[in-house]
């Protein structure tokens, strides 16, 4: 595979390694981050100083304001949870995110002429948010076929790659290894504080620190306490 991709690159665990993964794959990736009103800017920043580092042909910010419509943690004065990893769909879900972070990829690929967006999403490891299933995957793709341009026209087919759909955080981990990426330059905690250390405790948290845990690797950032998880 070669040419060039779109990235959605939000300057965590997981978007850092796909960044990597697009580019091991033969892409040139572009990197996509969005400002959108979320509660901090540590995992924004790290962004922002990274993505040319990680090999990114470019890096585009998108701003726009989430919290005009709430209805999530990250995006409102909503407490972020901090008793561990549940069933449902936790508060911490941000209504349509992934939807709207695909369609500005999808956007920009257009213009690039690029055919391949990669997003880090994992069924796994995760928080439960319906926005990271291989359904939805399944059906954006298919309707990034539908609705644009460049495709109905034959100039090629959109993918949707999801390198880490199917991936234990341990396992994301040993690959992002593999590749040379330096987790000590991601952000995953939801309520870091002012200094920027992660709590420790907010679902995000304690999958990262299972996932090194796991990998057999220590966690290279700092954190106010870590979960017991």
């Amino acid at each position: 595979m070669s040419g060039k991709a779109v990235v959605l690159y939000s300057g965590g665990l997981d978007s850092t390694t796909c960044l990597a993964i697009a580019r091991d794959d033969g892409f040139e990736p572009y990197a996509m981050s969005f400002a959108y009103g979320q509660r901090h800017q540590a995992e924004l920043k790290m962004a922002k100083e990274n993505a040319k580092a990680m090999g990114a042909a470019e890096h585009l910010l998108v701003d726009f304001d989430l919290r005009k419509i709430g209805g999530s943690a990250l995006t409102s004065d909503i407490d972020v949870p901090k008793g561990g990893v549940g069933g449902d769909i936790p508060v911490t879900y941000v209504p349509a995110r992934n939807t709207i972070f695909l369609s500005f990829a999808l956007g920009w690929a257009e213009v690039l002429g690029a055919f391949d967006i990669y997003i880090g999403v994992n069924a796994l490891d995760y928080s439960g948010y319906p926005d990271c299933r291989p359904e939805y995957i399944a059906a954006f793709e298919t309707m990034a076929n539908l609705a644009t341009k460049a495709a109905v026209e034959g100039a090629g087919r959109y993918r949707i790659h999801t390198p880490l759909i199917h991936l234990t955080k341990a396992e994301i981990i040993r690959r992002g290894l593999s590749l040379g990426v330096d987790y000590g330059r991601t952000h995953s905690c939801y309520d870091p504080t002012p200094e920027g250390l992660a709590c420790g405790r907010c679902d995000s948290c304690r999958l990262r620190l299972k996932g090194f845990a796991e990998a057999g690797v220590k966690d290279p950032v700092g954190y106010v306490v870590k979960s017991e998880e």
